[in-house]
């Protein structure tokens, strides 16, 4: 490419943590600023930053989104106590994906990437399993409190005609702790539309799964909107299409995913959405290969890697050691910004050349070429184990050729 990319709209780059902050660098020196005059408008969503800042950051970064309609975010720390020591941060930040997921309202579907000489820990899963995660609310957007008493904590409701209803939620007379979540029933339907709408695109069936035996008013409500809106909506679509829409408990359908052979889009909420789509990447290989993209209602887009900073790698990189860390979800993270932001900006040039990068990328593990984490998943006998940097040099040659 003797001419770079032009971009017409910017996107919103979000930078982060630890290991993921150093591939970043490199795949934008590497792989993307040879080829793309990349046009973004930056945030530094790094810890030190957010602390900084009051992590109104993380905020404005979402706004931005808002704005352009596209962004990419890089792994970030969600600090907890040993966080909060190891860089004196001011309190106990909240998850900025957390953060980001509400302002936007929107839903996370998170994809592996399949690699054809790369084998399943379940045999049986020959298709991508997709997980929906639900990105409102929940466990992310809780309110927590120490209990050092003895005392009881109700959970009070104030109507706005001074009506007040109380419900005991536990009589401690020890130490202990308590937690309250809420969410939104228009936060839900949205959800459901969401779910209900990618399955149709994607041609796949969609199964739905909560705890409604046991939450019987909070995961029965989503029961029932998911169930309103499929037969007010999308019922005669999905049975034109051949697919089906499948409702049950959450540990039924662990048990059903095991034993199928993948091809569905599982529906999650906020939390359970969060486990399981690490439990799908890895048994599909390596979280690393796992594709992460938040769509809101009003159509917004915000990419990023489904795993985290890589902590442990990062400690070996401040030693001056070399690490083999797998850069596949965060180049693809790239791939999908780009080609979301070509798609809305009519540049088939800049989705042609993402489309190039995730071809070069897949053709890389498939001659062999790999890092450490994937070298026991490998069927090929021919294999050459790189490090980090290396192996984004290697999709870099497969890149030109292309």
């Amino acid at each position: 490419m003797s001419e770079k990319i032009i971009m017409k709209t910017p996107l919103v780059e979000m930078d982060g943590d630890e290991m993921t902050r150093i591939i970043w660098a490199m795949i934008k020196k590497i792989l993307l600023e040879p080829y793309v005059e990349l046009n973004t408008e930056y945030y530094d969503l790094g810890l030190e930053k957010r602390d900084e800042t009051e992590d109104q950051i993380t905020v404005d970064a979402a706004n931005a989104i808002k704005k352009y309609g596209v962004g990419v975010k890089c792994a970030t720390i969600t600090p907890n106590a040993a966080r909060v020591e190891e860089y004196k941060l001011k309190k106990m930040w909240k998850s900025p994906n957390g953060t980001i997921r509400s302002i936007l309202d929107g839903t996370v579907f998170r994809t592996p990437i399949l690699v054809n000489n790369l084998t399943s820990y379940i045999p049986t899963w020959k298709k991508p399993i997709t997980i929906a995660r639900h990105a409102y609310g929940d466990i992310y957007k809780n309110t927590e409190y120490r209990v050092d008493k003895p005392g009881k904590v109700e959970l009070v409701y104030t109507s706005e005609d001074g009506q007040v209803e109380k419900y005991l939620v536990h009589d401690f007379k020890s130490p202990g702790v308590v937690m309250g979540m809420h969410n939104l029933d228009a936060s839900i339907r949205s959800f459901a539309k969401a779910c209900f709408a990618f399955a149709l695109d994607q041609k796949i069936d969609l199964w739905f799964s909560t705890k409604d035996t046991i939450s019987k008013i909070y995961d029965h409500q989503f029961k029932d909107i998911f169930q309103e809106i499929y037969e007010e909506q999308y019922k005669s679509e999905f049975e034109a299409a051949g697919l089906e829409y499948f409702y049950t408990l959450i540990d039924d359908v662990v048990a059903r995913i095991v034993r199928s052979e993948g091809g569905v889009l599982w529906a999650c909420k906020n939390y359970d959405g969060d486990v399981m789509s690490d439990m799908v990447a890895t048994a599909f290989g390596s979280l690393a290969m796992m594709t992460s993209v938040l769509v809101s209602p009003q159509g917004y887009y915000e990419f990023e890697a489904a795993h985290g900073t890589v902590q442990r790698h990062y400690y070996k990189h401040l030693k001056g050691m070399k690490t083999s860390t797998n850069s596949m979800a965060t180049i693809f993270a790239w791939t999908g910004a780009l080609k979301k932001r070509g798609e809305l900006d009519g540049s088939q040039d800049l989705v042609r050349f993402a489309q190039k990068l995730e071809k070069a990328s897949v053709q890389t593990i498939e001659e062999g070429v790999i890092t450490k984490d994937l070298d026991h998943l490998l069927t090929s006998a021919d294999r050459t184990v790189v490090d980090t940097e290396e192996f984004i040099y290697k999709i870099k040659e497969r890149l030109e050729k292309i």
